[in-house]
């Protein structure tokens, strides 16, 4: 299969080496394109493409793999995909993998996600793809989460139902202590921050309070405690609530 690797931490991150050899290892014919630098919290922003004129891109070295193509892009991830799913790198690929990501992925922050966005990305151009994230600490253990990603690939491209979108979430923990995988659902919250502005300096501060462990069977709650948590996502879709038009030309009649 041929895979299109990308995160929003750049190429020099040891995350999309772990998981891009993964899937080398496991066979598959893998493209990694990236951003040249961080771009953590993109989400799915592509900027001012059509306004920008030519994106700058260069091929760096692979260690230990030097004959497999890895592109730094001066853009997001999304726009990474989006090159790379139109065709400036080749073949169009059969999935994309995004990741891994150092950090959890989970509940509200897949809003936020550069990781995250570059699957849903994907999904719109009608290519399957993963996300993988791993919870954050000082040391990572890039070999679980690739682990897992490899394991997911599988059920991610079956063609039934449109492209499938596959946000996992991996407890930072050598593969022998991780306690199983379940289907968690997204959590209402995860990190706590407070806003604060001064309208005289024109300063803005968004603050790290705390945590929320998250409810039962959250994304969230499951991760943190040694689960493995696979949660399937839809991107651009109608909500099912209607009488939005009725209640507008209502307004207006008032």
């Amino acid at each position: 299969m041929r895979i299109l690797v990308t995160n929003d931490d750049g190429v020099e991150s040891p995350g999309i080496h772990a998981l891009a050899g993964a899937l080398v290892d496991d066979g598959h014919d893998v493209l990694v394109v990236a951003p040249s630098d961080d771009r953590s919290g993109a989400s799915a922003s592509i900027g001012r493409l059509h306004r920008s004129g030519a994106l700058s891109f260069a091929r760096r070295d692979w260690p230990g793999r030097p004959d497999h193509p890895l592109y730094a892009l001066d853009a997001p991830p999304a726009t990474a995909v989006y090159a790379a799913c139109l065709g400036a790198f080749g073949d169009r690929p059969d999935l994309v993998a995004s990741g891994i990501n150092p950090g959890a992925n989970t509940g509200h922050l897949v809003l936020h996600s550069g990781t995250v966005g570059a699957a849903l990305t994907a999904a719109v151009l009608g290519v399957p793809a993963l996300a993988v994230s791993i919870g954050w600490a000082e040391e990572h253990h890039w070999e679980t989460a690739a682990t897992y990603a490899v394991a997911a690939i599988e059920w991610v491209a079956k063609p039934d139902g449109g492209p499938r979108v596959l946000n996992v979430n991996v407890p930072n923990v050598a593969p022998g202590d991780v306690l199983g995988i379940r289907e968690g659902r997204l959590a209402p919250h995860g990190e706590v921050w407070v806003a604060s502005g001064d309208v005289d300096t024109g300063d803005l501060r968004l603050e790290y309070k705390s945590r929320d462990d998250g409810a039962p069977g959250t994304d969230l709650f499951l991760v943190r405690a040694g689960y493995v948590s696979v949660t399937p996502l839809v991107g651009i879709e109608r909500a099912a609530a209607d009488g939005a038009a009725e209640a507008i030309a209502a307004a207006l009649e008032r």
